[in-house]
């Protein structure tokens, strides 16, 4: 084992010494350009290793001014995202503003066209129970309400105030279960009672079997009931059933969509009919 050890390290010192002289060969022959060998030959792998070096920090460069615009570009787009989700909410809250302007328009014009002395009032509550179709609206005695005040809109008939307490007021819908109101037909003048159905429907009632009804017909107030004045829309006929030369069943569609109302005019002036009713009294 010892002899083959000194064999080993006489063979690494022989390869050092021939690495040594081919260096110091090296170092003394010139290339056909003048330069050392033993200098080109280093100059040549350094420079290798530099191009490579050089190729690693130009792709990592790249890897990183690319990361580095990906996240602009996603801070970017978050910022453009959070602006349109705002522009959004304005022109929905602008929307809103412009359905309130032009129901409130409406509303005047109502005011204007009937000639009644009247007070605008906003909805701020309405009813869940669909037993009792009510709302509630921010006017009450101090305003001059009362009880059986007809309340509008301008598609047509809302209802009447049942309990007005002093800043504000419960109406009964004229859908409600308990609601009537004298009615007639617009086209024929034909007479009858809309009453209720608790859902968004009326029947019109009492009419005379000679009476020409047809789908389609405008119905409206007869002011008869004391409540309402005449003239005003209630709604039209969407159904007529007759029993032999009877009518048995006339449906009229309401003219109001009670579920998209805002805002609604409280007649105060009395009916002719309410006005001898309390003189009456």
């Amino acid at each position: 084992m010892a002899v083959v050890d000194i064999k080993q390290r006489v063979g690494y010192l022989f390869l050092a010494v021939m690495v040594g002289h081919v260096i110091l060969i090296s170092a003394q022959v010139n290339s056909k350009s003048g330069v050392p060998m033993l200098e080109a030959v280093t100059f040549g792998i350094f420079s290798e290793v530099q191009r490579g070096t050089s190729s690693g920090v130009s792709v990592f460069r790249r890897v990183w001014n690319r990361y580095v615009g990906l996240r602009a570009v996603e801070t970017e787009n978050n910022r453009l995202k959070a602006e349109l989700s705002e522009t959004q909410v304005q022109l929905q809250q602008q929307k809103a503003m412009a359905d309130r302007a032009k129901g409130l328009e409406q509303l005047l014009g109502l005011r204007d066209r009937s000639g009644l002395n009247t007070t605008a009032s906003q909805i701020i509550a309405g009813s869940a129970s669909p037993d009792f179709r009510t709302l509630t609206i921010d006017k009450g005695s101090v305003d001059g309400l009362r009880t059986d005040m007809a309340v509008i809109a301008p598609s047509g008939v809302v209802g009447r105030v049942v309990v007005p307490t002093v800043r504000a007021a419960k109406v009964q819908l004229l859908v409600d279960h308990n609601a009537a109101a004298g009615a007639l037909i617009e086209r024929t003048r034909a007479q009858g009672v809309v009453i209720g159905s608790g859902e968004n429907r009326l029947r019109l009632d009492y009419v005379s079997e000679s009476s020409d009804v047809a789908v389609g017909d405008l119905v409206v107030t007869s002011g008869i009931d004391g409540i309402y004045p005449k003239g005003f829309t209630i709604g039209y006929i969407d159904v007529v059933e007759k029993n032999g030369t009877a009518y048995k069943h006339i449906s009229v569609r309401p003219a109001v969509d009670f579920s998209r109302l805002e805002d609604v005019l409280v007649v105060l002036t009395p009916t002719p009919l309410h006005q001898a009713t309390q003189g009456g009294e």
